[in-house]
């Protein structure tokens, strides 16, 4: 259940034995984020893996947006900070899923649902996104549908 927050702890301890500021700050997020959701309220105390995902691309998103933001107030070093924190963050996500296997899965679930056209878009997307949670963006699945329904 704890694969994910066992292998950061150990990366972090790699980051620290080979100095790397950037992962060790990004790796440190994660741990204190796991711990976060580890002990909220209502938490039995473990972090389910996809619990652990959804975290993982909340940080992931959070950093590119702030990278954007730095970006616009001509502020690159930020920038370029936040995003190498991103990619650190993205290595422990799933891989995601290229365009045409998304375009695939969404056509898929149009089919298994029945949906007619755009306006089916409600039950399409939330059999989606239960899925394909984890290879890849809400965004990108719900511009995959809208799309596909269109056609």
């Amino acid at each position: 259940m704890d694969e994910l927050y066992d292998r950061v702890s150990g990366d972090i301890k790699t980051a620290m034995l080979a100095r790397d500021k950037v992962a060790l700050e990004a790796l440190r997020g994660i741990k204190k984020e796991f711990i976060e959701a580890k002990t909220a309220k209502g938490s039995d105390g473990t972090l389910a893996d996809d619990v652990a995902v959804k975290i993982l691309q909340k940080m992931v998103k959070q950093r590119k947006e702030s990278a954007t933001i730095y970006v616009e107030q001509n502020r690159p070093e930020l920038a370029e900070n936040e995003l190498a924190e991103a990619a650190v963050i993205e290595k422990y996500l799933p891989t995601q899923m290229t365009d045409a296997e998304l375009e695939a899965a969404v056509a898929a679930i149009i089919a298994q649902v029945g949906a007619a056209g755009p306006q089916d878009m409600g039950k399409v997307m939330g059999v989606a996104s239960k899925q394909l949670a984890g290879k890849t963006e809400g965004r990108l699945i719900s511009e995959k549908v809208k799309a596909l329904l269109a056609k």
